[in-house]
């Protein structure tokens, strides 16, 4: 099935995916500028990189910054729906890079990609959910003692990687980029919260405005999809086991009810709790006629689709990424399959989001293969000081100007006689 260098569904997408690339970096300085730095000092020269990412041209963007800083990377979706098929041909015709991807691939040639990518025997890992880095640790162990480190896009990947290095079992070191301040403040809010809203409205082409829309999770992701939802004129509900969240949603506006509750009044459903069987059966029974039902989270787990399959057998499908499900009391409509709705019904993040979180990536990969062999086989954060760089240098693109301490404030601030 696949070859020894890429496996794509077509290279003659390779001019319309060069396009597509072009254009999303223009709206990401910031990369542009790390890329520039990595062309001078080729801080990744020759290093082996499995990289597990949606393939996008936002994604395509990093790629060539690590090529150009050095690396020799092999490329795999992260999600089987999520893969551009022009921009996957770009990066194999133009730029030479092992591209293991097809738009709907099915579960095994997903996992045979995985393998593919793992072949190439990686120093590095970078993914996106943490896949790659589960391979690593099961199937194919034997490549963790040439792994230096790794880095993780989602709090999905964070989640099961600290369960990793909680039980001991994590063998090298992470750096999680999705909890650099300019990662998840700023593409899980506002990048989620617009591309989500997007991917439904592909998907449906439904209005909005006076439906009840419902959001399950209120973390970042969650927050940025319900203030998106308010300002088309929903009425937003939050459904949450946290007290703080759900305090939070509280004082933000939106009632918060028990999914139970809420699922006979919403009209609109997304997960981004990041866990699963957040709907289940008891939760799809209770919905109302013409409910529409996506997930924002990573893997697709977090609705119970066989629950689903069995309350209504009969599908069909009426749109791309819309299926209907019919019961005796009406029916129900499935966005993408489950999936993450703002990739595989619409293009996923905005470019000039996603230009900090491939900074961050960028930089983690350059930090933790320089300081790998002295971390702990542990899930670590980005250094500060990178964050704040990233953020500085978008501020700078952006023309925006901030204050400078002055040297009495930092002696202020870093003492304690002054009192009152």
């Amino acid at each position: 099935m696949t070859t020894t260098t890429r496996n794509i569904s077509d290279e003659t997408l390779a001019p319309r995916g060069r396009d597509k690339i072009e254009w999303a970096e223009r709206a990401m300085p910031v990369l542009a500028a790390v890329r520039e730095r990595f062309a001078r000092e080729r801080p990744l020269a020759g290093v082996r990189v499995a990289a597990c990412l949606h393939v996008t041209a936002e994604t395509a963007a990093l790629v060539r910054t690590l090529q150009v800083g050095g690396a020799d990377l092999r490329l795999c979706a992260s999600n089987p729906l999520s893969t551009q098929d022009d921009v996957a041909a770009s990066l194999a015709v133009h730029d030479g890079v092992g591209v293991f991807a097809r738009a709907g691939e099915d579960r095994p040639t997903y996992f045979a990609h995985l393998a593919a990518a793992l072949a190439h025997r990686p120093q590095l890992v970078m993914d996106d959910g943490a896949d790659l880095a589960t391979l690593v640790h099961t199937s194919h162990a034997a490549l963790g003692d040439a792994i230096v480190g790794g880095t993780e896009e989602t709090t999905s990947g964070v989640t099961r990687l600290r369960a990793m290095a909680h039980d001991g079992a994590l063998r090298y070191p992470v750096i999680a980029v999705n909890d650099a301040v300019t990662k998840h403040m700023f593409d899980n809010r506002y990048g989620t919260g617009q591309s989500t809203i997007d991917g439904i409205l592909r998907a449906t082409n439904r209005l909005l405005a006076g439906a009840c829309f419902v959001v399950c999770g209120y973390g970042w992701c969650g927050r940025g999809l319900a203030a998106r939802a308010a300002g088309m004129g929903a009425r937003v509900i939050v459904t949450e086991v946290d007290p703080l969240r759900a305090l939070e949603a509280t004082m933000d506006g939106y009632q918060v009810l028990p999914i139970a509750r809420a699922a006979a009044v919403g009209d609109f459903f997304c997960t981004v709790a990041g866990n699963r069987g957040v709907i289940g059966g008891r939760e799809f029974a209770l919905m109302k006629d013409g409910a529409v039902v996506a997930n924002a989270g990573h893997f697709d787990v977090e609705l119970d689709l066989a629950a689903l399959a069995t309350l209504a057998p009969q599908r069909r499908r009426i749109r791309p990424a819309l299926d209907e499900f019919v019961r005796p009391d009406g029916r129900r409509y499935l966005l993408a399959e489950g999936r993450l709705v703002n990739l595989a019904a619409a293009e996923g993040h905005p470019a000039a989001v996603m230009d900090l979180s491939f900074a961050d990536q960028a930089l983690a990969a350059e930090f933790v293969l320089a300081s790998g062999r002295e971390l702990a086989p542990d899930v670590h954060t980005l250094p500060r000081a990178l964050d704040e760089e990233v953020a500085r240098l978008k501020l700078q693109a952006l023309g925006v100007e901030i204050d400078v301490l002055s040297r009495e404030q930092r002696d202020y601030l870093g003492g304690w006689r002054a009192g009152t």
